[in-house]
């Protein structure tokens, strides 16, 4: 375990466990925002990228988000929202699952993580939103946008109009988060997902993963240009063409 940094980082195999470390809130200042661009883009670069989990130190706070003390000009903020932006590109293009293990609170920039990884596990204690507004503050727009694709209209403008924080039980309503479980099996179970998502085929997930996240973003023919280009990730692969004589012949002794 590399404890060097602001990051703690665990490898096993094909899973990676990325926990957020400045304690006591985990407060997501610019040598954070840095050192995980950098570390998520390093297991991008990977021929077989790991599986991410990604989680904050302690039981209370996820991450409270951005650290509003590094907001002091242009010349701080500018580079850093820049930073930002392109830690949520990396994520939302990363080839393997990303898992958020959520206990406590995941606001502001920590919400958005949330809504470009691809499972969030949270305990009963998890408490998100857009306080920004309340504090001088914008969210990212890339956030803003991604909150209204997976939240909806109406429950992105209540969260970043109000600035209120809502509960575990309202963010799985609103499809903040995929589940609840108790606080002492988060970290167990996002292990589990991540592990199942990954054990899928690699080219597959990552197709659709890509397509998913580029849908609302893309013209009708740009969709068709690479529905096409992704035929090499199902027709050509050799796990793709064994899963499916598998099918068949399972269907066929039926």
């Amino acid at each position: 375990m590399n404890t060097a940094t602001s990051l703690l980082i665990e490898r096993d195999r094909d899973l990676v466990t990325i926990t957020m470390n400045r304690p006591p809130a985990n407060a997501l200042n610019a040598q954070l925002i840095v050192e995980l661009l950098e570390t998520i883009r390093g297991f991008a670069g990977e021929e077989n990228s790991p599986g991410i989990i990604l989680t904050g130190s302690g039981d209370r706070f996820f991450s409270a988000g951005g650290d509003i003390k590094e907001v002091v000009g242009l010349e701080v903020a500018r580079p850093r929202i820049r930073f930002f932006h392109q830690l949520l590109v990396v994520m939302e293009t990363y080839p393997g699952p990303i898992v958020c293990a959520v206990r406590g609170y995941a606001v502001g920039g920590a919400l958005e993580f949330l809504l470009h990884a691809d499972y969030v596990v949270a305990d009963a204690a998890c408490k998100i939103g857009f306080p920004e507004i309340n504090h001088g503050l914008l969210p990212v727009t890339k956030g803003m946008r991604r909150a209204v694709e997976k939240l909806g209209v109406r429950a992105a403008q209540q969260l970043l109009y109000w600035g209120d924080l809502v509960g575990a039980e309202r963010a799985l309503a609103i499809g903040a988060v995929n589940e609840i479980v108790a606080s002492t099996k988060v970290a167990s179970r996002a292990r589990d997902v991540c592990g199942a998502l990954r054990q899928k085929d690699r080219k597959l997930f990552h197709a659709i993963k890509r397509s998913l996240n580029r849908t609302a973003q893309l013209s009708d023919q740009a969709l068709e240009d690479m529905t096409v280009a992704d035929l090499d990730a199902y027709v050509t692969a050799e796990s793709s063409t064994n899963a499916r004589a598998k099918f068949l012949s399972k269907n066929n002794k039926g």
